[in-house]
């Protein structure tokens, strides 16, 4: 299962877990909490990183809120940067956006028209 979007916008770390058990020699059983009670208890060792001494890098479980499908929407907060794209027929409005539960250097290109269309508050 996955937690979250596929890609670019993906979290790459949903949270703190204790080892619960080593079920085999590449595969761990953890302790997660009630929210997480559709996900399977037990990663592969690749799926695991080492504790990271500086807390910003990790996403806390609580400020995320995940659906029944194991999904969350992508909230934009701020517009950092703009640029035009300029191709042979054409000019392409892209605005840098700063989504919700990222840091600044995770701040994505999108489309200005789609942008404003959507979230129209940050534009004023």
């Amino acid at each position: 299962m996955r937690i979250g979007k596929k890609g670019k916008l993906s979290p790459r770390y949903i949270g703190l877990y204790r080892i619960v058990q080593r079920v085999d020699q590449m595969a761990y059983k953890l302790e997660l909490p009630p929210e997480m009670s559709l996900v399977h208890l037990v990663f592969h060792v690749f799926m695991l990183k080492k504790v990271v001494e500086d807390p910003s890098l990790i996403v806390p479980v609580k400020a995320i809120e995940v659906i029944k499908e194991l999904t969350y929407e992508e909230i934009s907060i701020a517009i950092l940067d703009r640029h035009v794209w300029k191709l042979r027929n054409k000019e392409i409005a892209s605005v840098k956006v700063l989504l919700r539960n990222h840091q600044v250097e995770e701040a994505t290109w999108e489309a200005e028209e789609v942008m404003k269309r959507k979230y129209p508050h940050l534009f004023v």
